[in-house]
């Protein structure tokens, strides 16, 4: 039953500390449950400026309700100022004190002040995105005692590093077990990280919800690119250092071939495209593209030939991890080119047809993939139109939303029995 069918609609609050703009997963969900007839407000806090941007134009079309909290470094200075100050000292007592004190403040700059929001808020479920919201929605759903969630997009704990040493890992293994017990249901990006978490918190029983897009926003068939320059692509927020992209320009040196482009998409600053120049040093052509609207993002990435997923497994999250940015690939009809970490290889092995794999590192063979799709322009047009198949008839939102509702309608069934 959807609220589709229920006079009375139910209020859920998302909880981000980030932007909308920068993830995708929360408006997707913020976009179904609304469509679905649930009152649905998002709280979300500032991250960065361009991000801002891109919100002020994606918002205003949304059937829900967006709020920031937490102040920002340009229209409410102050509010900012004193959230990064708690954040400062709450990390400073944490690293002398322990992780058990005071670290739902030091996990996020906006921590404090989205644990205030949603504590404001009164709703019949709270769903947190990113590990900064977690402690948010678990103290909101205590309050009013009602249900909880927490999309865990990532394998948190994991993410900058692999040793449980770390203090970030530390930080986040704590906040974790701490607030994860608590919550009504978990949902993972990929199987690896749902299997991840369920062996960390046995019981919970993760659902695997990919980070898939809507099918049909290409509409038009792969069109066939025989002759011309095989067009590379590659985006992220940011456009940085150790992302894979150094690979693909050292494969582009080693073919010296003319007939390749690399485009880059993302926020980028003098000093990274400064860097990439200098190891390209005028070999390979390289252009630069500015952030997109999320909406266009599929449409522009369409124009080019195959989509690049280098991921180069630093973490143990940077392994199991299954990015937007290789369903963005399926969704505009690209041939896909992946590093073997475990999801994408899981992923490739799975539906080969679709693109090819390399070892990470292995700069000869991602040279030699790239050079038999240049050569082989019907194993490229091949690779992108089964791509683009995939998206539409399989790895799509419309079948991810299914599961996700499902969750929704049983974790709220749950509280009124």
């Amino acid at each position: 039953m959807t609220l589709k069918d229920n006079p009375v609609k139910k209020k859920i609050v998302l909880v981000s500390s980030g932007q909308p703009a920068l993830n995708p997963r929360l408006v997707k969900e913020a976009d179904t449950l609304a469509e679905n007839g649930y009152d649905v407000t998002v709280l979300y806090a500032y991250w960065n400026e361009w991000g801002t941007i891109i919100d002020k134009n994606l918002l205003p079309s949304k059937k829900w309700q967006a709020i920031r909290v937490g102040g920002d470094p340009v229209g409410k200075r102050l509010v900012y100022f004193f959230s990064r100050l708690i954040t400062w000292i709450a990390a400073l007592l944490t690293r002398k004190m322990g992780i058990s004190y005071f670290s739902e403040f030091a996990i996020s700059r906006n921590s404090y002040f989205l644990i205030r929001a949603a504590k404001s808020y009164q709703a019949d479920l709270y769903i947190g995105h990113n590990l900064g919201a977690l402690p948010a929605v678990v103290k909101a759903a205590k309050k009013y005692n009602k249900p909880c969630g927490f999309d865990a997009e990532d394998l948190h704990r994991y993410e900058s590093s692999s040793n449980d040493k770390d203090y970030k890992v530390a930080l986040k293994a704590g906040i974790e077990n701490k607030y994860i017990p608590h919550v009504s249901y978990l949902t993972a990006s990929s199987q690896q990280i749902t299997q991840a978490y369920d062996r960390l918190f046995p019981g919970k029983t993760p659902v695997t919800l990919l980070n898939v897009f809507p099918a049909g926003a290409i509409r038009e068939p792969v069109k066939p690119n025989t002759t011309g320059p095989v067009k590379l692509f590659w985006f992220s927020q940011v456009i940085g250092n150790s992302r894979g992209i150094e690979d693909v320009v050292k494969a582009l040196h080693m073919l010296a071939d003319k007939n390749f482009e690399l485009h880059l998409l993302g926020y980028h600053s003098g000093q990274t495209t400064a860097f990439i120049d200098e190891l390209n040093n005028g070999i390979a052509k390289i252009f630069y593209h500015e952030p997109v609207m999320p909406g266009a993002l599929a449409e522009f990435a369409a124009e080019f030939d195959i989509g690049l997923a280098m991921e180069p497994g630093f973490s143990i999250n940077n392994d199991f991890a299954l990015s937007n940015k290789i369903f963005t690939y399926m969704q505009a009809g690209l041939a896909i080119v992946a590093s073997d970490t475990t999801a994408q290889s899981a992923l490739l092995s799975k539906y080969p047809a679709i693109g090819a794999l390399y070892r990470k590192g292995d700069v000869g063979t991602l040279a030699a993939l790239l050079s038999v799709f240049n050569k082989d322009r019907s194993k490229l047009l091949a690779c992108r139109e089964a791509s683009l198949a995939l998206a539409t008839n399989t790895l799509n939102w419309e079948n991810e939303s299914k599961k996700f509702l499902t969750l929704i309608t049983q974790t709220l069934d749950k509280t009124e029995r």
